[in-house]
């Protein structure tokens, strides 16, 4: 089942998307947090069967991130070979982990902005995995799924100066930014959505930059969540990023983003964003 938040910033309202149709959930709850994710999932997809959700028209509606602000926002690095080869990193041995400040989060199709005086923002795609149920201290990889209630689609956004040269080491410094976390359009439920194998996509200006499949992540989804957990508390709603393929700026093989230019990312079964930087 897919769930999507629609309106003005600040004052979305909670649907789901079912045959083509935005269905009001706002009878079932006041959104999609981690509350209804850990306790309502079940009964908002028993009224969406049952019929009879009011329909909310599609038009002109802007779509915002899938979920509310998450409680966190914890994103692994270099969780693909190839990503951490154009980057002159070696393959990590265990999870490179930065957090993005929670208010990054914003809606698919926002404008990106673009840092005063920057020169080097930079795009990428990723998988997003939002946690249903609290995880700390998991026994074993095998448990980890059953604490994710579903995915979506995320544009990791980037300023590699501040990343890297004016770091101090944190990486955070370079990804937290205003909105520099579009997410959605939809969060998929986990039943539907088989996260060892999906095809991750970027463009610049309709021009191809990455094409790789989750697959090639050297940390897969089960193996990230147990490994977060021995080290931090993940709650329902929280956000967990992957890691991003191979085709980003600091490559060197593309400009950096500028003031006009076309952002597009795009995975199989969760949608695709379209940004326009400003």
């Amino acid at each position: 089942m897919k769930f999507a938040r629609i309106g003005e910033a600040g004052r979305e309202i909670p649907v789901a998307v079912a045959d083509d149709h935005y269905l009001d959930l706002s009878a079932l709850t006041d959104d999609i947090d981690g509350a209804f994710l850990s306790q309502s999932l079940d009964s908002a997809a028993a009224a969406v069967r049952a019929g009879g959700l009011p329909r909310i028209a599609r038009e002109g509606q802007r779509v915002g991130a899938p979920i509310a602000r998450p409680s966190a926002v914890v994103c692994v690095g270099m969780n693909y070979a190839a990503h951490a080869a154009e980057s002159g990193a070696e393959p990590p041995e265990d999870l490179v982990v930065f957090l993005k400040t929670p208010n990054t989060v914003t809606g698919p199709d926002d404008d990106l902005l673009i840092p005063p005086g920057s020169v080097r923002t930079d795009w990428e795609v990723e998988l997003g995995v939002v946690i249903g149920r609290r995880a700390s201290y998991l026994g074993s990889p095998a448990e980890a799924l059953g604490h994710v209630a579903g995915y979506t689609l995320v544009n990791d956004v980037s300023e590699r100066e501040w990343q890297i040269e004016r770091s101090g080491g944190q990486w955070g410094k370079g990804k937290s930014f205003p909105g520099f976390c579009p997410v959605g359009p939809w969060l998929v439920t986990a039943d539907e959505i088989d996260p060892d194998d999906l095809r991750l996509r970027s463009w610049v200006n309709g021009a191809p930059r990455q094409d790789s499949r989750t697959s090639d992540m050297i940390f897969d989804v089960a193996q990230i969540v147990w490994r977060l957990s021995q080290f931090l508390v993940l709650e329902p709603g929280d956000l967990v990023m992957t890691g991003t393929p191979e085709g980003v700026a600091l490559s060197g093989r593309f400009p950096y983003l500028r003031a006009g230019d076309v952002v597009e990312v795009a995975i199989d079964g969760l949608g695709r964003q379209r940004q326009v930087a400003r």
